[in-house]
């Protein structure tokens, strides 16, 4: 059952990802700051998640429908999660953005993005960890 829930989530996951940049790129609203140096970052990532948000729904819909051949894929999906968290979180850490969330609704919502994201990431590694094991 947890593994249904967690296939939903990382669907969701995905859809949510492409959302991001649809927005990011049509109004700008999930933008935290319009400055050059912070846009030129974020406008680095989009191959990057999705790629991460291919193999989250590949991942996603293997869980769900409960098939061995998604296990590599909840690897991928997992290790993606924890490395693009990582790389936010670094950044966000070094040019302080994390101080802007208490008055900025686009930074509350990337820390949401960067909790979620980690969290997301290490469930689906230990989800799958037994499952590459047992093969």
């Amino acid at each position: 059952m947890m593994n249904r829930v967690l296939g939903v989530l990382l669907i969701v996951g995905a859809i949510v990802t492409g959302l991001y940049w649809w927005s990011y790129f049509t109004g700008g609203d999930v933008m935290a700051t319009h400055e050059r140096w912070y846009t030129a970052f974020e406008s680095s990532f989009p191959v990057a998640d999705g790629w991460m948000a291919l193999c989250m729904a590949a991942a996603g819909a293997g869980f769900v429908m409960r098939r061995g051949w998604a296990s590599p894929l909840w690897l991928m999906a997992g290790s993606a999660l924890i490395y693009l968290g990582c790389m936010d979180m670094t950044f966000n850490v070094e040019n302080g953005m994390y101080a802007l969330a208490a008055a900025n609704d686009a930074m509350k919502f990337e820390v949401f993005i960067n909790v979620t994201t980690l969290i997301l990431g290490v469930w689906t590694l230990v989800a799958s960890w037994p499952r590459q094991q047992a093969q």
